[in-house]
């Protein structure tokens, strides 16, 4: 399925692009990097839990949540567009149950 969602403007979806269950959870990094408005990143979730996706700017600051909820185990794809967002490090973060994971990237416009 498909989901959605934007509080400031901007879009985002995830996707689910495999069924079969991964080993492990995996964040991979966004491509392109630098990006210009839009990029996509992986993440593999091995068994059923909540997932949460965000985004924040170099200062810390949350600018998107991309993904709360329940999600079933799979690999997944997330595109983010930050049209309305400046120049500048972003880092993208996966966190469920007591892993967190983070990756940075670079939106150049």
């Amino acid at each position: 399925g498909k989901i959605l969602y934007t509080n400031n403007g901007g879009s985002s979806g995830i996707s689910l692009i495999s069924g079969l269950v991964p080993e492990a959870y995996s964040l991979s990094q966004n491509y392109p990097n630098p990006f210009n408005p839009s990029t996509n990143f992986r993440f593999d979730i091995p068994s059923s839990a909540i997932v949460t996706l965000k985004v924040y700017d170099s200062s810390g600051k949350e600018v998107r949540t991309l993904l709360n909820e329940v999600k079933t185990a799979g690999s997944y794809e997330a595109e983010f567009d930050a049209l309305n967002l400046p120049s500048g490090i972003y880092y993208y973060t996966l966190m469920t149950g007591d892993l967190v994971l983070t990756k940075k990237m670079m939106l150049v416009k």
